[in-house]
């Protein structure tokens, strides 16, 4: 194994390539926002493995004949990373910030809890890639996680979520982390970004189906607001969301390309201010500014990713 430097995608051809990098990103951000709103607005409609189990399946089902007749011909020891990513990525990452919105967790935090992916990356890089911690690093995590601390600390006031609701964001967070690691490590990265998505999500509605029928039903609510959260959740919050991370993360290292979603927790909480009157203040402000400020840290002392 040999270290090899990612070079960060920096735009080449004046203000317009910068223009459309800056829309880029900006769609990035929206998208993996409109995540949060998403499953906020369906829960109200349908239990929420029901809700994650046709959001993973319409996505992959959409995926499949592209990936059959777009790209490489699929191979069993390419897939089955793939289906290893989308049960630790997908299913850890979504089940956790579902399940904190659905028993109560302020949407907004819940988005912060889950920007803290940049930090999460760096908490892993030292077992899983042997990278040690520069104290730079170590003072971001430090910063970010008072950061969080102080905006919990207020939603706790306002909330009548449980106490153990707050950790279950925590735990996706972590597992995506994990899987993009292993992700950047892994020999099927090559792979076309609509051929993983396609294997991911039909993994992750595997798991899902198993929790839905315990829950009591895996087939659908036909109903309007079920359709139009489900339609929301798969072409903006999968197709749009999941795409653009993972374009980028063929360009970047992790840790600079989750960096942009440092962006998501402010959007999410005016939107989810807009929509459905979830409150405001001063203190979530505050947490969110220290939080962002221990990101940034973090991000601009990472380390590049050694490549196989």
């Amino acid at each position: 194994m040999s270290e090899v430097a990612t070079v960060p995608f920096r735009p080449r051809g004046g203000i317009a390539a910068l223009v459309i990098l800056v829309i880029l990103e900006a769609a990035l951000v929206i998208c993996w926002s409109a995540g949060f709103v998403g499953i906020r607005f369906a829960i109200d409609h349908a239990p929420i493995f029901l809700i994650l189990l046709w959001r993973s399946l319409v996505s992959g089902l959409v995926l499949v004949p592209f990936a059959l007749a777009m790209g490489p011909a699929l191979r069993w020891r390419d897939a089955l990373p793939q289906m290893m990513f989308g049960a630790v990525a997908m299913s850890g990452y979504l089940a956790g910030f579902a399940l904190a919105i659905s028993h109560g967790v302020p949407t907004g935090l819940v988005a912060l809890i889950a920007d803290m992916l940049p930090l999460a990356v760096a908490l892993l890089s030292w077992p899983v890639l042997g990278q040690a911690l520069t104290w730079r690093q170590w003072l971001g995590s430090i910063i970010g996680l008072a950061g969080v601390l102080i905006a919990s600390g207020w939603s706790l006031h306002i909330s009548d979520a449980p106490l153990w609701a707050y950790g279950l964001p925590v735990l996706g967070t972590l597992s995506l982390a994990m899987a993009t690691l292993l992700q950047k490590r892994s020999p099927s990265s090559a792979m076309p970004v609509h051929q993983r998505l396609c294997i991911q999500c039909l993994s992750a509605s595997a798991i899902f189906a198993l929790f839905a029928w315990h829950e009591g039903s895996v087939l659908p609510v036909l109903e309007s607001g079920f359709i139009a959260g489900i339609l929301w959740l798969v072409f903006v919050a999968t197709f749009g969301a999941w795409s653009l991370y993972y374009i980028a993360l063929r360009k970047s290292s992790p840790a600079r390309v989750t960096a942009i979603l440092y962006l998501s927790p402010p959007v999410t909480m005016v939107w989810a201010w807009i929509m459905f009157d979830e409150p405001l203040s001063w203190e979530m402000a505050g947490g969110l500014a220290v939080s962002l400020v221990g990101i940034v840290i973090v991000a601009r002392s990472q380390k590049p990713v050694p490549a196989v």
